[in-house]
């Protein structure tokens, strides 16, 4: 009985922690529905009286929410696959190709990991400016490529690939890039997932080095896009939470759908090597 017991506290505290992190979203979601002027009234309602689409198409027809939407695909879809050509092919470098320096470098990479990236942000947008790149797609893409914790996580899985395997190839006449493609990629599929999701996930959310590179609403992510709404419509909680649903939902349900994978790929990176 006591074990009962325990475990039904356990249970209860577990899903009271549950609703107490989920009620916020589900609140959100609840007050995208609402009329204009419907949360702000005293209590405020925790669902629509009458439910209505009215925020979501002032959001994509008067707002450009979907331009900001496409932007944001655009911008994180292409960050995610450059970042994974040159995170993968760095870290299986670092892993298993001998070169002099290797240690020193990845050192050195190892170093970025505690620095701050608001330290290197004023220097980077120096350089796209000088280059030209300033409010445009490529200043937001270009400085993502590769990033230290990607090459580290990579690195750290690669470590774990027998030698033996390349070796095979060589003795066989592949090259390197052969040995890359058919051997090693394969093998790297867990920790690839993983790196997918972290880095479309991240590029998605940035708010900070997007608001310094882009100057035109053109370009604006969706992050850029709310806060520029916000500022318009700052007592219009209805539409700001619409927006916000538009922003969150579509990266959370990626999540949840891929979350087994990026779990998995972070523990085996964890313990590979």
């Amino acid at each position: 009985m006591n074990r009962r017991l325990a475990s039904a506290i356990i249970h209860g505290l577990l899903a009271g922690g549950t609703l107490v992190a989920v009620f916020p979203l589900l609140w959100m979601v609840s007050v995208s529905f609402m009329r204009p002027g419907e949360a702000g009234s005293l209590p405020s309602p925790l669902l629509p009286a009458h439910p209505t689409w009215h925020n979501y198409e002032a959001l994509f027809l008067r707002a450009g929410m979907g331009r900001y939407l496409l932007n944001s695909l655009l911008v994180s879809g292409a960050i995610t696959v450059l970042s994974l050509a040159c995170n993968l092919m760095a870290g299986y470098a670092f892993a298993k190709l001998r070169f002099h320096g290797r240690e020193r470098l990845f050192q050195a990479l190892l170093g970025m990991l505690v620095i701050p990236a608001q330290v290197a942000m004023l220097p980077l947008f120096l350089m796209l400016k000088y280059l030209g790149l300033v409010d445009s797609y490529a200043a937001v893409i270009v400085p993502a490529m590769a990033s230290a914790f990607g090459i580290f996580l990579v690195r750290q899985y690669a470590r774990g690939i027998p030698d033996e395997l390349m070796e095979a190839a060589r003795i066989d006449g592949a090259g390197e890039l052969r040995i890359f493609v058919q051997i090693v990629l394969p093998l790297l599929k867990p920790v690839m997932v993983t790196l997918a999701i972290f880095t479309f996930l991240t590029a998605w959310n940035d708010f900070m080095w997007p608001l310094i590179a882009l100057t035109g609403q053109d370009h604006y992510t969706l992050p850029l896009g709310l806060a520029s709404l916000a500022r318009e419509h700052a007592q219009d909680s209805e539409l700001m939470m619409a927006g916000s649903v538009v922003t969150v939902v579509p990266v959370l349900l990626l999540f949840l759908a891929m979350q087994r994978y990026y779990i998995e790929g972070l523990l085996l990176g964890s313990v590979k090597g």
